[in-house]
């Protein structure tokens, strides 16, 4: 029941209309309609069989992964790098195509909220609605195979991460610092760089390193689609149902990932 306050300043109940009850009920049996709808659709399609049988399935597969075939390590270690070049180097075209839109985007830097402002949204949602893995599929099929289709996937995928984040932060910065850059007489580039840029360095550089630390997981699968990188070689070795070594490919980037995070928030303390 909804709280109201005496007069006396004491917390009383006050009983629910009729119409809020029904609201209330309406609520509640729409919520269980869509969840009996929901569960419909999944076992329209769904195998039990095979779902009961997938313990036993997990327990083959995982007896076939072991033990690791440790010589295979020798061929990962170029594939890794390139891994980490490609979330690196894609990180970094991210940030250079993003901070643009983002200032684009705010409605305290946008030169035009009515034309300019929903083009840099869109970009910004065109970006974020469309996955690293589907980017680089699309970009393997028009370039083909190899780390750069990589690198511009990565890209395309963190213009929209970066856009988003920043353009917030711009529309939250202190406006009274603006406010005494502009009595001084300031063009808007000098707004920019004097009123805006110093409040959100520490946002800005978080972002970017928080970027960087998710591109490292999202590039270690691009490979799949033939973007390069460790992927590919963890392709190559289901494709040949050669287990053992896609443990130690797990294995491999099971610690990058782990070292990533490790220096990603290193770099986050030193810097925020």
């Amino acid at each position: 029941m909804p709280v109201h306050t005496l007069p006396s300043r004491q917390v009383g109940w006050q009983r629910r209309t009729m119409v809020a009850r029904m609201m209330r009920w309406f609520g509640w049996l729409l919520g269980v309609l869509v969840t009996v709808q929901c569960w419909q659709i999944m076992n329209e399609d769904t195998i039990w069989e095979f779902v009961y049988d997938a313990p036993a399935q997990a327990g083959d597969l995982l007896g076939r992964m072991w033990p690791p075939r440790w010589s295979v390590l020798d061929k990962l270690w170029v594939p890794l790098w390139d891994t980490l070049n490609m979330a690196t180097l894609g990180t970094g075209l991210g940030v250079v195509l993003g901070v643009p839109v983002a200032f684009l985007a705010a409605r305290t830097t946008t030169p035009s909220v009515s034309i300019v402002r929903p083009i840099a949204l869109l970009v910004i949602v065109a970006s974020r609605s469309i996955n690293s893995l589907i980017w680089a599929l699309l970009l393997v099929t028009v370039m083909g195979p190899g780390v750069l289709a990589g690198i511009i996937a990565i890209a395309l995928r963190s213009i929209g991460f970066i856009g988003k984040l920043l353009y917030e932060a711009l529309e939250e910065v202190d406006g009274r610092q603006i406010e005494a850059i502009t009595a001084t007489g300031a063009s808007g580039p000098q707004r920019i760089a004097y009123g805006f840029v110093p409040q959100i360095m520490p946002v800005f550089a978080g972002i970017s390193v928080y970027r960087w630390d998710i591109n490292i997981r999202e590039s270690t699968v691009l490979g799949l689609v033939g973007a390069g990188g460790i992927g590919l070689q963890l392709n190559a070795s289901v494709s040949r149902l050669a287990w053992p070594e896609v443990t130690v490919m797990f294995i491999a980037i099971l610690c990058t990932v782990a070292v990533s995070e490790w220096v990603s928030a290193k770099v986050r303390a030193a810097i925020i």
